[in-house]
């Protein structure tokens, strides 16, 4: 019986490189980022059901949701690095950082909530919840990025402690050269910073290891 996963974020960065990773085994996969060109071309490459839009629109998770009636693994990759040049605190635009959290913690949520069911339903239903090392750190400028993933590793942690038949994964990834790390820090020092598809490799393993819920560190 094939596997399913249902991949946020997944035309470019880590999101494609598991895509590619998971599709050279057999998964069956539902995609989705707001780039609808680009994601069109993955599900092309891929076979995969591309479904383009906005996590932090309800409308999208329920489309989400009913294309995934039976689903193995949800992998909520798809966040926003908020303000750039990355602000202080002390002057983060309180409207950008709500939107920020909007998509960093309260999508995910949702598309969780609306994915539980079918992956109650799986035998070896899981969670990957994408965060960073921000979320622990204290970074100047990642104050609004940090924010919104501490609030994720958090509800991760509360998640696995209620649904104890589903493996709930939040990870950290760590620097990628992806094109968020690079409008974070410029593209000369991204560029020197893992590739997503040797992350994407160790994070295919853990989906496969299946180890207990927890935090994991992929550094």
């Amino acid at each position: 019986m094939t596997n399913t996963a249902l991949i946020t974020g997944a035309s470019r960065g880590l999101g494609l490189a598991l895509a590619r990773s998971l599709a050279g085994s057999g998964w069956n996969l539902v995609l989705t980022a707001r780039g609808a060109d680009d994601l069109e071309r993955v599900a092309a490459e891929l076979g995969a059901t591309a479904i383009p839009g906005d996590v932090a629109d309800p409308a999208h998770v329920e489309w989400l949701a009913r294309a995934a009636p039976e689903l193995d693994l949800l992998v909520n990759n798809a966040s926003d690095l908020g303000v750039t040049p990355l602000p202080p605190l002390a002057g983060y635009p309180l409207e950008a950082f709500r939107s920020l959290l909007e998509t960093n913690v309260t999508a995910p949520l949702a598309l969780i909530q609306a994915a539980l069911p079918a992956l109650r339903s799986s035998s070896s239903g899981a969670i990957v919840n994408v965060t960073s090392d921000a979320a622990t750190g204290a970074y100047e400028g990642w104050g609004g990025y940090g924010a919104g993933k501490a609030a994720l590793e958090q509800l991760s942690n509360v998640l696995a402690a209620e649904e104890p038949e589903v493996r709930v994964w939040w990870v950290d990834p760590g620097e990628m050269n992806t094109r968020m790390l690079a409008d974070a820090v410029g593209a000369e020092e991204a560029a020197a910073a893992a590739d997503p598809a040797k992350v994407a490799a160790a994070l295919h393993d853990l989906i496969s290891s299946r180890p207990a819920s927890g935090r994991v560190s992929l550094q």
